[in-house]
C-alpha cells in the first residue's frame, strides 16, 4: 500500500468454514435417502405388475430423489472441509453444486414423464387400477414420513430445501396415482394414467424452476435473499462520523453463510478520537443487529482517502 494509506478490517461473527446449515440435517437426509430407495423398488415393482406409467413416473421421480439426496450428501462432506490456502472458503460452493444439479435432474425427469404421458394417450395401456392404488398407498405414507423428517431443515439449506421440495412433488405425485388407480379400478377409465402422470410432471416443473433460481442467485453472487443493500447502506451512513461507504458487496457463499464487505469513510478527527477498534465494534453492531449477515469485512478510510488514492492512481 501506498504512504498515507490507514485500513483497518473488522469480522463479525465467526470465519467460515466452520460448518454449512446442511451439515447439521445430515441424519434427515440419510433417513430420507432409505425411505426413498425402499418406495422406488417398490413402486418400479408395482408399475411393472400393474403396467402404470403413473408409478412408473413416480418412481423415475423416486430415483432422482435418491440421487439427489446422495449427492447432497456428498456435497455436505466436501462443504465441511477445512478451507486451504487454494480454497479460502473451503469447499462451501459444492453444496450449491449439488441443488443446481438436483434442479436439472428434476427439470429432466419432469419432461420425460410429460412426453410419456402424451404418448400413451396415442397408445393406450392396460393399466390395473387395484394394483395401481395399493402401490401408491404404500408411496404415499412413505412419502409422509420423509417430509417430516425433513421439516426441521428446509427452512436452513437449499440442499434440504431440494429434498424437501422433491419429496413433496412425490407426496402429491403418490395422491395423483391414487386417483388414478381408484378412477380405473371403478370405472375403467385407462386415461386416468396418463392424465395422472401429466399432473407428476406439472407439479415437478414449477418448484423446481423456483429452486433454480434461487440456486443460480447463490451462484451469480446476488445479495442474499432478505438483505436490502439500500437499507444496509443507509444504516451504514447512519453512523455518527461515517461520511461514505463504497465498494459494498453482499453474497450468499452457501445456506446460511452470508458475507458483506465495505469501504466505510470516517471523518479522520473522529477516527483519530474514538480510534478503528470501536468504530469497527460500531459496524458490527449496526449490521448483526439488523442483518442476518454472518461474515463482514470492514475497511475503514479516513476523510480524504478517496481523492489521495485516485490521485495515485493517476
Amino acid at each position: 500500500m501506498g504512504a498515507g494509506h490507514d485500513h483497518a478490517h473488522g469480522h463479525a461473527h465467526g470465519a467460515p468454514g466452520g460448518g454449512t446449515a446442511s451439515a447439521a440435517h445430515r441424519g434427515r437426509l440419510r433417513i430420507a435417502l432409505g425411505i426413498t430407495l425402499g418406495v422406488m423398488v417398490v413402486e418400479v415393482v408395482g408399475g411393472v405388475l400393474a403396467d402404470s406409467l403413473a408409478l412408473i413416473a413416480d418412481s423415475a421421480h423416486m430415483a432422482t430423489d435418491a440421487l439427489g439426496l446422495v449427492m447432497a450428501l456428498l456435497a455436505i462432506h466436501f462443504a465441511n472441509r477445512p478451507p486451504s490456502e487454494k480454497r479460502t472458503f473451503g469447499y462451501a460452493r459444492a453444496e450449491i453444486l449439488a441443488a443446481l444439479a438436483n434442479c436439472l435432474l428434476l427439470l429432466g425427469v419432469g419432461g420425460y414423464v410429460l412426453f410419456e404421458a402424451v404418448q400413451r394417450f396415442f397408445t393406450p395401456a392396460d393399466t390395473a387400477g387395484g394394483l395401481t392404488l395399493v402401490f401408491g398407498v404404500i408411496g404415499l405414507f412413505a412419502n409422509m414420513v420423509s417430509l417430516m423428517v425433513l421439516m426441521g431443515g428446509q427452512a436452513d439449506s437449499l440442499n434440504v430445501r431440494a429434498a424437501f421440495l422433491e419429496v413433496a412433488a412425490d407426496a402429491l405425485g403418490s395422491t395423483a396415482v391414487l386417483i388414478a388407480g381408484a378412477v380405473i379400478l371403478t370405472t375403467g377409465w385407462q386415461a386416468a394414467d396418463p392424465i395422472a402422470s401429466i399432473a407428476i410432471g406439472v407439479l415437478i416443473v414449477p418448484r423446481t424452476v423456483k429452486l433454480l433460481r434461487e440456486t443460480l442467485d447463490v451462484l451469480l453472487e446476488a445479495a442474499p435473499k432478505g438483505v436490502d443493500m439500500a437499507e444496509v447502506r443507509s444504516h451504514i451512513l447512519a453512523l455518527d462520523g461515517v461520511e461514505d461507504v463504497h465498494d459494498l458487496h453482499a453474497w450468499t457463499i452457501t445456506s446460511g453463510l452470508p458475507v458483506l464487505s465495505a469501504h466505510v469513510v470516517v471523518a479522520s478527527d473522529l477516527l483519530t478520537a474514538i480510534g478503528h477498534e470501536k468504530m469497527l465494534h460500531e459496524l458490527q453492531e449496526c449490521l448483526g443487529g439488523h442483518f442476518d449477515v454472518e461474515h463482514c469485512t470492514f475497511q475503514l478510510e479516513p476523510g480524504g482517502h478517496a481523492e489521495h488514492e485516485a490521485r495515485l492512481c493517476h
